[in-house]
This record gives structure tokens, C-alpha cells and sequence, in this order.
């Protein structure tokens, strides 16, 4: 017993001076990486004053790019010291595992400092902003996939450093077609809203910011994922749909190849009412607003039935919520116009009063000769019975 002890011991204080030099190796190995390290940062740093891609790749992978770096020169080290001691394989894994969470991690940022470097180069706060609201659109979806899949590629290389793994992974693919089959029908309304997802992203049938309208709510698309899409109504409050709603039901969009819109005002009016003077007041009140965008101020009477004439002013403007300002100011307007220069346009109701004297029999008064055959289209006359046998045939006696 005291033989074996002293020999443990003799055997520590021989590798002492290995793990010294180990431990010094590590950390001078690590502070030189970090030094290459700054050395890039800074290269980054100056050209990122002529490259929106190189700024953002600077904001966001330099904490990343340090620990992968110091990590992975201090597990070089390690592996190829001749240090030997009872954790060494132990270390050697759980390092291995964590190099490759760090590279996951520096790989995302690179992929997202990408994208807003793509995404930065256009902007939807002006007036025609199509091709930037779907370059958003497919830029936020594609930065979800792209961090899934960076997510399931690390966690699958982590788990494959395992030996058990390994051995089970030969297995488990020989099953993993009816394992995908059981999945897929249990996760089908997920997977359909992926799939809707990423169909919404590059078809163009709704983008970041779009105008739509949805179960009769008007709101503006905030946010679309792979799952659900997100739209702000006008008035605060948040919708929240699945993607798949959007490829299986019909929907509104406003701004689907233009932001430009147009919009009407309807009224109806009493018969006297003077529809050269309220054209005008229409094109006045439009003129002086910023919010018309000069394309269309048209004033029509569409309808005229039971009493009132309906007049529809169509007007036009940049996008949508300017469209519903000028619609209301341009209401507003004509209502007390209508209201102060041509009160008798006012709809109104008639009722005809009859006295005592009115209810007496009338003599009945006679046709004019000629009266009776020209009120008949198809008897009484030789021309009316020959339209009706042209419409009917002849005529069996």
C-alpha cells in the first residue's frame, strides 16, 4: 500500500512540470488568438466605413469570434500536449461540445449581420417601397430558417460526438422513414403553416407593411413568420392568423403592386342638388390638401331612385392611411357645404295632403283619337300586330 502510494506521488510530481507548461501553453495560445483576433476586428472596423456588410459584421460577430477563437487554440493545445491524466478524454469532449456551440453562435451572427446588411439597403419609409417591403419580408423569414437550421446542425453535431450516438444512428435511420411519416401527420397543421410561411415569403401575396383587410378589420402586416403573421390594426390592437390562412382565404391587399389607392365618398341628395357646384367644391378642397396625390378627383351620380340622387366622389392618394384622411376631410367638407350653399339638396321626405273637396268623383276624361292605339306596343294596329308576330309567330286560328 505505501509502495503504490509512493509511486502515485512520484508520478504527479512528474507530470507537475508538463501541466505547467500545458496551463502556459493554453493561456499564451489563447492571448495570441485573441490578438489575431483584434488584429481582424480592426481591418473589419475600417472597412466597415465604406460597407454597410462589414459594419454589421463587426456589431455582431466580434464577442462570438473571440471565444471560438481562445476556445479552439486552447483545445489545440491541449490535444497535443503529452499531458496524460484521468479527465483528459473527459475535457477533450466537453470542449469539443462547447467549440461547437461558439461556432454555431458565430455563424448565426455572420448570417444575421448579413441579412440587415442586405436589409439596410432598403428602406420602406418612402413612397413607392414595394421591392424593400418584400426584400424585408424574405430577408426576416429567411433569417428564421437559416437559425433553425444552424440551431439542428449544432445540436446534431454535438449529439454525434457521443460514441452511443453513433452506434444508434445506424438504427434509427433504418426506421427514419416511418418515424417522418408518424411526425409529419401528427404535426400537419405545423407543418402546413411552414410551408404557408415560406410560400407567403416569396410569392409576393403579402409583405412587411402591407395594407390589408382581414375579417373585416383594416390593419397593416407587422410581422410574418413561419407560423403565424402578425397585423396591426388601426387602432392598437394586434391580429394574430396562421400563415395558412393567407393561402387558403381570400384577403384584401391594398398595396399588392402599388401603394397608391383610391377611395369614394358617397352621399345621397335631394333631386335639386346643383352637381356642377359641389364638382367644383370637390376639386377645391382636394387641391388645397397635401394628402392628394393629384392623380383622380372624379364626382358622379351613380344612382337615382326613391326620392335621392347618390353621388360618389372618387378620389385618390400615396397609400392607404392618407387615403383614409383625405376620405374623411373630404366628407367632412361637402357635408357642411351641402349644409350652408345648397341647404334644398338635403334629402327630404314629400307626403301630398288632399282636402274634402279632392275626394270627389272626376269626370272621366276622354282619349284623344289615336291616344288609346299609340299607348299599344303589340295590338290594336296593323304595325302592332305585325311586331307581335315577329316576336310571337304567327298567329293560329
Amino acid at each position: 500500500m505505501i509502495h503504490s502510494r509512493a509511486v502515485g506521488v512520484r508520478a504527479v510530481l512528474m507530470a507537475y512540470p508538463q501541466m505547467v507548461w500545458t496551463i502556459l501553453g493554453m493561456l499564451l495560445a489563447a492571448a495570441f488568438a485573441l490578438g489575431l483576433v483584434e488584429i481582424v476586428h480592426r481591418a473589419i472596423v475600417r472597412m466597415a466605413r465604406r460597407s454597410a456588410a462589414f459594419s454589421e459584421l463587426a456589431a455582431h460577430s466580434h464577442r462570438p469570434f473571440q471565444i471560438f477563437s481562445a476556445l479552439f487554440a486552447m483545445r489545440t493545445v491541449l490535444a497535443l500536449s503529452p499531458l496524460r491524466f484521468d479527465w483528459r478524454a473527459g475535457v477533450l469532449h466537453l470542449s469539443a461540445i462547447a467549440l461547437i456551440g461558439v461556432g454555431a453562435w458565430l455563424l448565426a451572427t455572420m448570417l444575421i449581420a448579413m441579412e440587415d446588411a442586405a436589409e439596410s439597403r432598403f428602406r420602406i419609409d418612402v413612397p413607392d417601397n414595394r421591392r424593400a417591403r418584400r426584400v424585408r419580408t424574405q430577408v426576416a423569414m429567411m433569417r428564421r430558417v437559416t437559425i433553425a437550421a444552424v440551431v439542428v446542425l449544432a445540436l446534431g453535431l454535438s449529439l454525434m460526438t457521443f460514441p452511443q450516438v453513433r452506434a444508434l444512428g445506424a438504427s434509427l435511420l433504418a426506421s427514419a422513414g416511418v418515424i417522418g411519416i408518424v411526425a409529419a401527420v401528427a404535426a400537419q397543421s405545423t407543418l402546413s403553416n411552414v410551408f404557408a410561411g415560406m410560400q407567403l415569403a416569396f410569392s409576393d401575396a403579402i409583405r412587411i407593411d402591407d395594407v390589408v383587410v382581414m375579417e373585416g378589420e383594416w390593419a397593416r402586416v407587422e410581422e410574418i413568420t413561419l407560423t403565424h403573421v402578425v397585423l396591426h390594426i388601426w387602432d392598437e390592437r394586434r391580429l394574430i392568423l396562421p400563415t395558412a390562412y393567407f393561402v387558403t382565404k381570400p384577403f384584401q391587399n391594398w398595396t399588392r403592386t402599388q401603394s397608391r389607392v383610391l377611395g369614394t365618398v358617397e352621399f345621397d341628395l335631394d333631386w335639386t342638388v346643383q352637381v356642377p357646384r359641389l364638382r367644383d367644391e370637390l376639386r377645391k378642397v382636394t387641391e388645397s390638401s397635401d394628402l392628394w396625390d393629384g392623380r383622380v378627383c372624379v364626382l358622379q351620380v351613380t344612382d337615382a331612385v326613391r326620392g335621392t340622387v347618390r353621388l360618389r366622389a372618387l378620389v385618390s392618394a400615396a397609400d392607404g392611411p392618407s387615403l383614409w384622411d383625405l376620405r374623411c376631410l373630404v366628407r367632412e367638407h361637402l357635408v357642411a357645404w351641402i349644409r350652408d350653399q345648397q341647404p334644398l339638396a338635403i334629402p327630404r321626405t314629400r307626403a301630398e295632403l288632399s282636402g274634402p273637396d279632392d275626394e270627389r268623383p272626376k269626370r272621366p276624361v276622354r282619349p284623344t283619337p289615336g291616344s288609346e292605339e299609340n299607348s299599344r306596343l303589340y295590338s290594336g294596329s296593323d304595325d302592332a300586330d305585325a311586331r307581335a308576330q315577329t316576336f310571337h309567330g304567327p298567329t293560329i286560328a
